[in-house]
């Protein structure tokens, strides 16, 4: 009897483990394809391309990107329209909360763990820059509350009367936050909440006022070329606010459910944070696109991404690259 139960038990698992493979199989092999959010800042960019390659490649699965700004990706994500988003700031958007509370989006792995985010002004604004012969223009700035007085250092060259506070792109879930943010200080009429068409010129803006000397108050994050780049200030938020960034690969619940071997996959994907920032320094330096990249990226680096797929997957991956 004790023998039946335990030939039973194994045939019920080796029954659920073959369902599980099969229901993964039939994702790719029914022609269906894997679409990715087509993010639109360099990282979120570059970890797309190299997970693109990696299920194309190493499990033979058709891939796609569908361009957008984040929010309309989260919730095409919520619907099922896509499956895939790189690199999901979770906690920070109110789609993919309500979306996770519903129960349409999943979060798996940690692709990026040591990110942060914030307001930043260059470190001369505040301490100066003797080699440049830049005198500090805001010396007591610590924190975000601060900058109720230093309003006349940050002018706004379009309207004088106000500082100028560079948000995100209109579209990023970013720019709500840092909206909110504005509010919440105090800070609506002392600055102008200006938002850049695009991350690039939202980088471009940065650095002529950074090469000129000059202050500027701008959003921003990392892992990022920029950073690597320039010399900043993060500056303080109120007491008890949780600056703690979770980044995690969002897919739709049904591509969880239904692809769990490509899910045992995306799950592992994780890019230390100095490598990657390497790599888009890499990226804006040499002008290499972001789908070159990653095969450069996949060949460099067979340390970092081997570890997360099978064995005879790594097989087909190397032998495509």
């Amino acid at each position: 009897m004790k023998m039946t139960k335990t030939l039973l038990a194994s045939l019920f698992a080796v029954g659920l483990l073959g369902s599980a493979g099969a229901q993964a199989a039939t994702w790719c092999e029914s022609g269906k394809p894997v679409k990715f959010a087509g993010l639109n800042w360099e990282s979120g960019m570059l970890l797309t391309d190299v997970m693109q390659f990696v299920l194309d490649k190493g499990y033979g699965c058709k891939t796609d990107s569908l361009p957008g700004n984040s929010i309309t990706m989260e919730n095409a994500l919520g619907t099922n329209d896509i499956q895939v988003f790189a690199e999901e700031w979770v906690g920070r958007s109110e789609v993919w909360k309500k979306a996770e509370a519903a129960g349409k989006v999943v979060g798996v792995g940690s692709p990026v763990v040591g990110a942060a985010e914030g307001w930043y002004v260059p470190r001369y604004v505040i301490e100066g820059d003797a080699k440049r012969k830049l005198e500090a223009k805001a010396p007591e700035l610590k924190g975000i509350a601060d900058l109720g007085k230093y309003a006349e250092v940050f002018r706004d060259p379009e309207e004088p009367g106000k500082g100028r506070f560079y948000n995100c792109p209109a579209g990023w879930t970013c720019e709500l936050d840092n909206s909110r943010m504005l509010k919440d200080y105090g800070l609506e009429d002392k600055f102008t909440n200006f938002r850049p068409g695009t991350g690039p010129a939202l980088d471009a803006a940065v650095l002529s006022s950074y090469k000129r000397g000059e202050p500027i108050l701008f959003y921003y994050w990392s892992p990022t070329p920029l950073m690597g780049q320039v010399d900043l200030v993060k500056l303080e938020e109120k007491p008890g606010v949780d600056n703690s960034v979770s980044i995690k690969v969002g897919l739709s619940k049904t591509f969880h459910d239904e692809a769990p071997e490509l899910v045992a996959v995306l799950e592992k994907v994780n890019m230390p944070i100095d490598l990657l920032n390497q790599n888009l320094a890499r990226m804006a330096k040499e002008r290499i696109e972001s789908p070159a990249l990653a095969k450069i990226f996949l060949k460099e680096h067979p340390e970092v991404w081997q570890a997360w797929v099978s064995e005879d997957a790594a097989k087909k991956i190397n032998a495509a690259l």
